[in-house]
């Protein structure tokens, strides 16, 4: 199989040079993926599908997963523990319905860098490395490190037709600060990178309520917020790299919108037109994309009103989801950014926030999603796991009293906690404690490259696997073991 482009010369139908230029436009060239550079590994498993649940801005672990009631008053904050249904376990009171499927997920509650920003934790945890000798600045760079997302897509071996990898609903970007690294291919160059679907035009944040989000709420947050009611979340656009076709293709272009203009041209070609087998990955994308399936994957606000019922009709509920459903579809690598920045990132009114309008809408998502993937037995084979960049601080303190009128916490990633469920990972279990005040990993401390390599691990991706740069130098893709104690 050949990784030189297609040209004019290689095509000799009406129907190959649709295709091709339908693989163009999507940016989708299967083909040139680097899976089989892989070396043979018989340690490896089968192939498997992560879906990773990034709360971007930094949920805090004393409020979630890693609870201290007897701590001091100015430590453990104003929410209570509850019970799960696993004995020993105990979680938030706001996150009732993830406490009665404790028996499908697991806890890591010692997961530690030493980052305390927003761009640099992004950086470290999507890649899964704390070494930011690449990280120029609060940019993305093709110097990079890749992201846990393009490598896992360039070097799993894929189960469908489809893109390896993909990040939804949009890319992690501030207001005043820009795009954030760590999210894209970097070293990998951009022919690996994820596929991302950009669904929403919210800006930065607070897109995970169905309506309006409350102006009053908006003042009390961070301010400076339109009340709007027609918030987009809709099948994807997709950029054309510049240069593709003629000036006036460059625009954005729905995706559907091509989908069904070309499958009506390729309808129009004469039977007797055959087309040639040139790569069966360039060839199906098309009808791939076209498929009622791929339509309804994407189409998840018109969705049965009792699945939307379930999952929650909001971004959270449309974003998990959609997840599900590619899964199904055969996408090994899914990573799911619920809230863009500022919406974890609670300095301030934290507890209203969480309780009011941040828990109940991942509450209700990711247990529907739990739910899903069990009943239908594909649990075993698809990994979810949540996490951010970083915890929060254990002191709780009010950031910036101009702007809140209550308190919250800070940036801290010294310690936080990840839930991860499926993908053979054992339910029920407990990996790693915090100290006393939930600052600090008090056993069983893990990394950014253990968590990266439990995702390869899902994936089944070998232990000995490498990707290359563009100059055709090898990285190992695992700088650490999986994190130990969570597969059965």
């Amino acid at each position: 199989m050949s990784d030189q482009p297609l040209t004019m010369s290689h095509l000799s139908t009406r129907r190959q040079v649709l295709q091709a230029g339908s693989i163009g436009l999507l940016g989708l060239g299967m083909s040139d993926v680097m899976r089989s550079r892989c070396p043979a590994d018989s340690s490896a498993t089968k192939p498997k599908s992560v879906i990773f649940v990034f709360l971007t801005g930094g949920p805090s672990q004393h409020d979630t997963f890693d609870m201290k009631p007897n701590g001091p008053s100015e430590y453990r904050g104003e929410f209570s523990p509850i019970a799960t249904n696993q004995p020993g376990i105990q979680i938030c009171e706001h996150l009732p319905r993830l406490a009665r499927q404790a028996n499908l997920w697991s806890l890591v509650r010692s997961l530690s860098h030493p980052d305390n920003g927003h761009q640099s934790g992004t950086y470290v945890m999507l890649t899964g490395r704390r070494d930011r000798t690449p990280f120029r600045s609060s940019k993305p760079h093709s110097g990079d490190w890749p992201s846990i997302a393009a490598v896992a897509g360039a070097i799993s071996t894929p189960r469908s037709d489809l893109a390896t990898s993909i990040v939804l609903p949009e890319k992690i970007k501030h207001s005043t600060q820009g795009m954030f690294p760590g999210q894209f291919a970097g070293l990998l160059g951009p022919r690996h990178e994820p596929w991302f679907l950009d669904m929403t035009d919210k800006p930065h944040g607070y897109h995970s309520f169905s309506g309006a989000f409350p102006k009053y709420l908006y003042n009390l947050h961070r301010g400076n917020h339109s009340d709007r009611q027609d918030w987009r979340f809709e099948v994807p656009n997709i950029s054309l790299p510049e240069g593709v076709l003629a000036k006036r293709f460059r625009n954005r272009i729905d995706l559907l919108k091509i989908v069904d203009r070309q499958q009506r041209q390729l309808g129009e070609a004469p039977a007797s037109v055959q087309a040639e087998k040139y790569d069966r990955a360039r060839q199906s994308v098309v009808s791939l994309l076209a498929d009622p399936r791929i339509r309804q994957a994407f189409d998840v606000r018109k969705a049965d009103p009792k699945i939307l019922s379930r999952y929650g009709d909001n971004s959270f509920g449309w974003s998990l989801l959609m997840a599900r459903r590619l899964v199904a579809l055969g996408v090994n690598m899914i990573q799911v950014n619920l809230g863009n920045m500022g919406t974890w990132d609670l300095h301030g009114n934290a507890f209203p926030l969480a309780k009011d309008f941040l828990f109940p809408p991942t509450d209700q998502a990711v247990s529907a999603l739990l739910t899903d993937l069990d009943q239908s037995g594909m649990l075993e084979d698809t990994m979810v796991i949540v996490a951010g960049e970083f915890g929060r601080t254990p002191k709780v303190f009010n950031g910036a009293p101009k702007v809140y009128k209550t308190v919250g916490r800070g940036h801290w990633g010294p310690c936080q906690s990840v839930l991860v469920a499926g993908g053979g990972v054992a339910g029920g279990r407990v990996i790693g404690s915090s100290d006393a005040n939930g600052a600090y990993p008090l056993s069983d401390p893990q990394t950014p490259e253990n968590f990266a390599a439990t995702i390869y691990h899902a994936l089944g991706i070998p232990r000995d696997a490498f990707w290359f740069d563009a100059a055709n130098r090898p990285y190992r893709a695992y700088q650490a073991d999986p994190i130990p104690g969570l597969f059965a």
